[in-house]
């Protein structure tokens, strides 16, 4: 008589993340009300309970945001565990009296923490400058679709002359973009035609347009609205004409209209950055890699 065979078990049939998924998928979403006397108890008595059910509340919110970026990164395990050390910052100052969903504001500081953490580990991390490898990672899929709009196509070169950077690091990183990544789309235990990616929620505006920037957007310009009233016709002349130009008129030109050096205008635009810079540091901390360039220092197409 045989004997019974012992069952095969594999480190295969363990996935970490599964588990993870339907642990998190039982925390109960919060009502406005609810998030927001939650949201109080903590701001003013530090009740770690109330912090406890705002984060939890909100873990599938850093699994979808980190979703967006998994071909970007190759665990996706790592985006989920930047993104909620992003979502516990957001909760530490957020403040329930300004009328904002923490769900809204809870998504610019994910999104940060995930793109500070893919900047920093990205494979061309070491390839040209730092400006030069933001630029090509936030705006490479962007200036594709605009190309191809235009009937141009999206060659690297083009896309290289349209990004200023070099044509070997937008061939790098579109083969790293195009990578395959894990799959949210198994079905779930117990509950047919429907996957883990079912189980992430919608908020309240959609995290896709939360993720595209939109809120952001409109506040990062009425902030830069604000600092242009704030600033003289010259300062702003440069503003407007140098540092927020897609193509910068010459430090020259400036110099002619009012009648001063080029050499004047370079240092006028050299503070006047370092003072937006540090207005933007100061009215939109929830922001992480605001940054701009002086056309002066950019790569020439």
């Amino acid at each position: 008589m045989r004997e019974k065979e012992a069952p095969v078990t594999t480190l295969a049939t363990f996935d970490p993340l599964r588990k993870y998924l339907a642990e998190i998928r039982h925390f109960p979403s919060l009502t406005k009300e609810e998030e927001f006397q939650l949201a109080v108890r903590y701001k003013e008595k530090g009740d770690i309970e109330a912090a406890h059910r705002l984060v939890t509340s909100h873990l599938l919110l850093v699994v979808k945001i980190a979703m967006i970026y998994r071909q970007v990164h190759n665990n996706l395990q790592d985006l989920i565990q930047e993104g909620n050390i992003g979502l516990m910052e957001a909760i530490k100052r957020f403040d329930p009296y300004r009328g904002l969903r923490l769900s809204t504001y809870a998504a610019w500081w994910i999104r940060a923490y995930i793109l500070k953490f893919i900047l920093d580990n990205w494979k061309l991390v070491k390839v040209g400058t730092s400006n030069a490898r933001r630029k090509l990672f936030y705006n490479l899929k962007k200036e594709k679709e605009r190309l191809e709009a235009e009937g141009n196509g999206y060659g690297a070169k083009a896309l290289a002359e349209r990004l200023h950077v070099k044509e070997g690091d937008v061939i790098d990183l579109d083969r790293y973009l195009s990578n395959e990544d894990i799959s949210l789309d198994a079905p779930l235990d117990g509950e047919s035609n429907r996957t883990y990616a079912d189980r992430l929620p919608s908020s309240d505006p959609p995290p896709d347009e939360m993720l595209a920037g939109e809120e952001f957007d409109k506040l990062f310009w009425e902030k830069i609205q604000s600092f242009s009233q704030a600033i003289g016709p010259r300062e702003r002349h440069i503003l407007e004409q140098r540092l927020l130009a897609e193509t910068p008129v010459t430090l020259q030109e400036i110099g002619e209209k009012y009648g001063v050096t080029r050499e004047t205008v370079r240092q006028t635009e050299k503070k006047l950055l370092n003072r937006l810079r540090s207005y933007l540091e100061r009215e939109l901390p929830e922001y992480v890699d605001v940054e701009f360039t002086p056309p002066s220092e950019r790569p020439a197409s």
